[in-house]
């Protein structure tokens, strides 16, 4: 509404209805409730006089009230389409733990609870026994029986009342028994309502939502879980007679009137499950499924990784097909975790049956990508089990060893390096940290996988061996490993690798030791700031070996002058003892011939091969202190001469 139109309105005493209008027009637009202050202010602003303003400000009470009512309406009809929608899912041809299975996910739904669960009377014994649940880990719990005043739920079955606490172990209006409150403080629950299922006075079941925290249920939701009770409890009874109505009719040719109507219907969806059983019997994948499923509906069908969002969180909320300007969209989705979408192009006439097909093969696409997931989740622990053989050396046979390695693309004689994966961001709590931890492993596993390496969870972190290729080198493989991982899981990843190793199915210790070098390495790495990122032991030199825990002092001496020593041995020179009288020279070739006694073009020819054996730059002063350092190191380590 204008300025104008509003000055208008409030310029002059009038008739009632004056001062309704802007409110009315208010309600048609569904405006917030801070919106009914603005005719009055304006009002005043404008100089209106008191009993105009009076008017408005009695129009604007009544006008909050009328919203207010408005609003309570909408609120009931949501429920009432929750239960509507309850009803429609459960009046399906379904057998008895189907229609059992639908109530219990729908209870839990509703609610929000974080379990769900039914129990039925048994006539025989004269109690109540576990038939459903959802969302339970505990197995006592699964199994309990409930006599009639035993627990909340037998207080239940015997009153045909709803109950509800707040706090199951400090409420003593029912009876406590050991057994019973074992397994529910093996659930670990807290807080539950009960409410009777009844078919005229007789108690069949109890149906029950329950959280593992304190919750205060309102009325409001005792009041919609009895009425989702009341369904459920005839759509038992209607699926009791269903089967008991199929099993008198097996034997007989005909079918009835309505049978022979629907007769059409039941064989196309005959046809689609048989196709769909076929397609997992023979371990089809999400694209099989879509080709079939194309056929019968005669229309274009696809898998989607992505749908527009709206329809997609829809149809997942909904648990049904919804339909998106021309296109039928089916959500894939297991255990809350949204996996893809069904997608029916160019097909806006849908029926009832055709729209169920679509539905059940989306519920079969998303058991088919958990079996792919769950058999990759296998091939993950198969190579950590490997991996963690090889750690620990328990089977040292090398044939064995090809073998396992061979069945999972991997190829033990090839060079190999040892990475120390760890995450750098310290987790807020317990449960954060192991989800962390998972995501990691999870990452570097399937990083393994796709390299012909191995990963395993190890230490508070992860531990890959991957192949080395050909020109490449430890450090460049654990920077990208660094960078992958972290990319992976959207956090830092500092990554230590250890030197070349070769022959691993022979030598299974070898891992061991490679293993133990790139836990120093990772270590050094996070001592000198560099979280986040990769390097092996040989870009620390001796800093590495002082940073380090555990000294590796033949690994340094071996990678500073090893070169320099397998040449004195194959060639018995005496570059070693050249180096040695080098340095104590001051770094001086004329004052080493005098230490060595041999001519000055000798100590220049001996200094010269030790340049091509460490390279050009081992006289730098980084690195003349390394080599010092490790000739002094392999002096104090080499073993005494024997004496003669």
């Amino acid at each position: 509404m204008s300025r104008d139109h509003l000055k208008g309105a409030t310029a002059a005493p009038g008739p009632a209805y004056d001062a309704d209008a802007p409110f009315l027009e208010l309600l048609a637009r569904g405006a917030a409730a801070e919106a009914y202050d603005r005719p009055v202010l304006l009002a005043r602003a404008e100089g209106g006089d008191g009993e105009r303003i009076a008017a408005l400000e009695h129009a604007k009470l009544l006008a909050l009230r009328v919203r207010s009512e408005l609003e309570g309406r909408r609120r009931r009809e949501a429920e009432l389409s929750a239960l509507f929608e309850t009803a429609h899912d459960l009046a399906g041809p379904r057998d008895v733990d189907a229609v059992l299975q639908a109530i219990v996910q729908r209870a839990r739904s509703l609610l929000g609870t974080d379990i769900a669960y039914l129990s039925l009377h048994d006539p025989a014994r004269g109690d109540t026994y576990m038939r459903v649940t959802e969302g339970s880990v505990a197995a006592r719990f699964q199994q309990l029986r409930l006599g009639m005043g035993e627990g909340l739920g037998g207080l239940v079955a015997q009153t045909a009342r709803p109950y509800v606490t707040d706090d199951y172990f400090r409420d003593d209006r029912f009876r406590h028994t050991t057994t019973i409150d074992a397994g529910v403080r093996d659930e670990g629950l807290v807080a539950i309502l009960g409410v009777p299922l009844t078919l005229g006075p007789h108690v069949i079941g109890v149906l029950f939502a329950a959280d593992r925290r304190a919750r205060v249920f309102e009325r409001e939701q005792i009041a919609l879980l009895a009425s989702f009770a009341a369904l459920a409890a005839a759509a038992i009874d209607t699926a009791n007679l269903l089967t008991e109505t199929r099993s008198a009719l097996a034997g007989i040719e005909r079918a009835n009137e309505i049978i022979r109507d629907r007769s059409a219907v039941i064989e196309r969806a005959s046809d689609v499950h048989d196709r769909l059983a076929e397609l997992v019997l023979r371990g089809g994948g999400v694209h099989d499924v879509a080709a079939a499923v194309s056929q019968v509906l005669g229309g274009t069908v696809e898998f989607l990784e992505s749908a527009p969002a709206g329809a997609l969180e829809a149809s997942r909320a909904e648990g049904h097909a919804v339909r998106h300007q021309d296109d039928w969209i089916a959500a894939v989705a297991a255990g809350g975790e949204l996996l893809g979408a069904l997608v029916l192009h160019g097909h806006p006439a849908l029926d009832p049956v055709d729209q169920r097909t679509l539905e059940r093969a989306a519920m079969v696409t998303s058991l088919l990508l958990l079996a792919r997931r769950s058999a990759a989740e296998a091939e993950q622990r198969v190579r950590g089990e490997l991996l963690d053989d090889l750690l620990e050396a328990r089977d040292r046979d090398p044939r064995l060893l090809r073998e396992r390695a061979a069945r999972l693309h991997a190829d033990l004689d090839a060079t190999h390096v040892v990475l120390a994966a760890r995450l750098d961001a310290a987790a807020p709590d317990a449960d954060q940290e192991a989800a962390a931890r998972r995501r990691l492993w999870s990452a570097a596993s399937h990083l393994a996988a796709t390299r012909h390496g191995l990963a395993a969870a190890r230490d508070g972190g992860t531990v890959l061996l991957m192949p080395l290729e050909y020109g490449d080198n430890a450090t460049e493989l654990a920077r990208r490993t660094a960078l992958h991982l972290g990319a992976a899981v959207q956090e830092a990843v500092t990554v230590g690798a250890s030197a070349p190793v070769r022959d691993l199915a022979a030598h299974p210790d070898t891992v061991v030791a490679a293993y133990a070098e790139g836990r120093r390495c990772l270590d050094a790495l996070r001592l000198l700031g560099r979280s986040g990122d990769g390097a092996a032991a040989e870009d620390f030199g001796f800093l590495g070996l002082l940073l380090a825990g555990d000294r590796d002092v033949a690994g340094f001496v071996d990678r500073t002058v090893g070169r320099v020593v397998a040449y004195d041995e194959r060639r018995g020179t005496d570059l070693l003892r050249t180096l040695d009288a080098y340095f104590a020279a001051g770094m001086s070739p004329a004052r080493t011939k005098d230490e060595l006694h041999v001519h000055v073009n000798t100590v220049a020819q001996r200094l010269e091969r030790v340049g091509h054996l460490l390279g050009e730059d081992w006289q730098s002063p980084a690195r003349a202190l390394e080599i010092q350092l490790a000739l002094r190191l392999h002096r104090l380590t080499a073993p005494s001469p024997a004496p003669h």
